[in-house]
């Protein structure tokens, strides 16, 4: 039995590589590499974040060095002439000369802009036409038919302070329009608003070769001044109709100059000597605007009475027109007919 076990012994421990004077070696099975570990690589964890970076490189000899790696000795001075360029670069830099998002220190994370300069919103106006002058020629425009009434709102007594009074408009009164059985087209005040903004946003306006009145449907003639700057929004504009028809003018709150006002009928009393009255109707024959306003005499001035309605008859102005006419083959709202006029008369009359 002992000599078999030796044998068996002897026979496993042949299989084993010996080296001189050492024991025999056990043979250690190691886990497969994997795609995160390879083989060629040992395990460290201080170098697995290395290793996601940027590949393994082989280490270089001495002699294989960048020379950048190198110490370099330091440099030299620039000369003069560089240093004074380089000085004078520094000082003609401005905010407005950085890159869009630089941070100057001043404030993090935003930029060093000056803020941007406000635009001019209104254009410089030429002083109007003179009262006393009869001659000059000028472009009058006669809002006929606006749709301009005022409605007390509030449930109060009359003539109480607490009362309230709207522009009466086809948006918010509806119902009061059915209650009075009245059509819903007289109460279009929007038209009024729009033929002023295209009237008082003109170069001839600028100019001071317009005058513009407005004759409502009540019988109230208003005279706009020229240098009135008219609410943009219909609200306040509504506002603003409201407190000059109970007030029956609106001053300036620079100056006493009146801005609006209404003024005595009839509409023929304000207006110049050598002026003439013009109508416009569908059924008339077409011209052109600029043609026409070229065949005025030298100082005869030219009256257009424009329907500031929505629908109506055309003869608000038959008693006292001088002419008739059509300037266009189609029907025009009556914010386009005042701006044709007024690009003729600023062609004809070199107005730019």
């Amino acid at each position: 039995m002992d000599s078999a076990s030796n044998e068996a012994v002897s026979a496993e421990s042949s299989d084993l590589p010996r080296s001189a004077g050492t024991q025999p070696k056990v043979e250690i099975e190691h886990p497969r590499p994997s795609k995160l570990f390879p083989a060629a690589i040992p395990f460290l964890p201080g170098r697995l974040q290395h290793y996601h970076q940027q590949p393994p490189q082989p280490q270089k000899q001495p002699e294989e060095l960048e020379p950048h790696l190198s110490p370099s000795p330091s440099p030299s001075p620039p000369p003069p002439a560089a240093a004074a360029a380089a000085a004078a670069a520094m000082e003609v830099e401005s905010p407005d000369t950085r890159r869009p998002f630089a941070n100057d220190g001043r404030s993090p994370g935003t930029q060093s802009c000056p803020p941007p300069e406000l635009p001019q919103l209104v254009a410089e106006q030429h002083a109007p036409i003179p009262s006393h002058d009869k001659d000059t020629q000028r472009l009058i425009v006669i809002l006929s038919n606006a749709s301009l009434e005022t409605y007390r709102a509030s449930s109060g007594r009359a003539g109480a302070k607490d009362e309230k009074y709207s522009l009466l408009n086809s948006d918010e009164h509806i119902g009061i329009m059915r209650k009075m059985n009245r059509d819903i087209s007289e109460a279009r005040p929007d038209i009024t608003h729009q033929c002023l903004l295209t009237l008082l946003d003109s170069p001839v306006n600028k100019a001071g070769r317009l005058q513009i009145f407005i004759h409502t449907a009540k019988g109230v003639l208003i005279e706009v001044n020229p240098s009135v700057r008219i609410p943009r929004t219909f609200k306040r504009f509504a506002g603003l109709m409201v407190q000059l028809l109970h007030r029956l003018s609106i001053r300036s709150t620079n100056s006493q100059e009146k801005l609006l006002k209404v003024i005595k009928n009839p509409i023929t009393d304000h207006l110049p000597p050598n002026c003439r009255k013009v109508t416009m109707s569908f059924d008339a024959p077409v011209v052109r605007t600029r043609d026409y306003i070229e065949s005025l005499g030298p100082n005869e001035s030219i009256a257009i009475f424009v329907g500031a309605m929505a629908k109506g008859h055309d003869d608000f102005a038959d008693s006292f027109k001088d002419d008739t006419i059509s300037i266009s083959n189609y029907s025009l709202s009556a914010s386009v007919a005042c701006s044709k006029f007024c690009h003729a008369a600023e062609e004809v009359w070199d107005i730019l």
